[in-house]
């Protein structure tokens, strides 16, 4: 099986081209919005996706000459066809193109959804999938970003884990003792029962490392709006669980990015939470 950095998303994106057909030339941008947080599409057939907008690797944006380079499509984007965008989220250096790029695929696995019946999926909307994890008092726990939620209950659990995190500022005084540089995964990822990532490792290509180094029958879960995507690929890598998002309402939605907001001020209004797992006899 193929763990080479992207081939997760390269991969989905075939898929998606496949199950959609001929209307997937056709498909275009209708809105985009480069949120603080989040950046949000709106796809000619209505549906719309997020990702995470990587601020933190875009060093160009300093000065408008510099930060040009980091977008040079700005004004340009409506109408502009899926295929196109897609082709160039690849593009070395271009961090926004590739979170515009996975934001059009969460958009298309939207309109993908009732692909998904008759092949072992359940998919639960509403609750948020970290909620519905069970820890077993024994289990060696590794995550993977600063997970908020994830982190309190297992800070209230009272037992060893570890939080693997490349910015550890992100993280609290007493999540410190727990800390791991990220480029420590080899050491702490193979022995861990239940592994939790958030979507944002499609972003920074180490979705596939990390997945390479997970035991056999270890639970994985990756969750966040960006991980809002067609399960095949991430299931066939050892994925047991996305928790992603869907978006009801798209224009409000990206209203909210534009005005800086996040999951704070959309959950429950413009989208709600997915949890998607499938069956170990599929």
């Amino acid at each position: 099986m193929n763990f080479e950095p992207g081939t997760i998303l390269k991969e989905t994106a075939g898929r998606l081209q496949a199950l959609i057909g001929p209307d997937f030339e056709r498909l275009s941008l209708e809105r985009t919005v480069f949120g603080l947080f989040f950046t949000g599409v709106k796809l000619s057939n209505g549906q719309g996706g997020i990702s995470f907008t990587p601020v933190k690797a875009i060093p160009e944006a300093v000065c408008c000459p510099t930060s040009a380079r980091a977008m040079p499509l700005s004004g340009r984007l409506k109408g502009m066809p899926v295929t196109k965008i897609l082709q160039e989220m690849w593009e070395p250096g271009s961090p926004l193109k590739k979170t515009l790029g996975i934001a059009v695929l969460n958009a298309l696995s939207a309109g993908c959804e009732k692909e998904l019946e008759g092949q072992g999926y359940s998919l639960e909307i509403g609750d948020n999938a970290l909620d519905q994890i069970e820890i077993g008092d024994n289990e060696k726990v590794v995550v993977v970003g600063a997970l908020v939620p994830m982190l309190k209950r297992l800070k209230s659990r009272g037992k060893p884990f570890t939080i693997l995190e490349m910015d550890p500022r992100t993280l609290k005084k007493d999540e410190m003792p727990f800390f791991a540089p990220s480029e420590e995964a080899p050491l702490h990822v193979p022995g861990a029962d239940l592994l939790v990532t958030t979507g944002t490792t499609l972003v920074n290509d180490t979705l596939e490392g990390l997945l390479s180094l997970a035991k056999p029958g270890a639970r994985v879960v990756v969750v966040g709006p960006t991980a809002s995507q067609y399960p095949e690929e991430f299931f066939r890598r050892g994925v047991t669980c996305l928790g992603g998002i869907k978006v009801t309402k798209a224009d409000g939605l990206l209203d909210i990015l534009s005005e800086g907001g996040s999951g704070y001020h959309f959950f429950g209004r413009y989208a709600e939470r997915t949890t998607l797992t499938k069956s170990s006899e599929s």
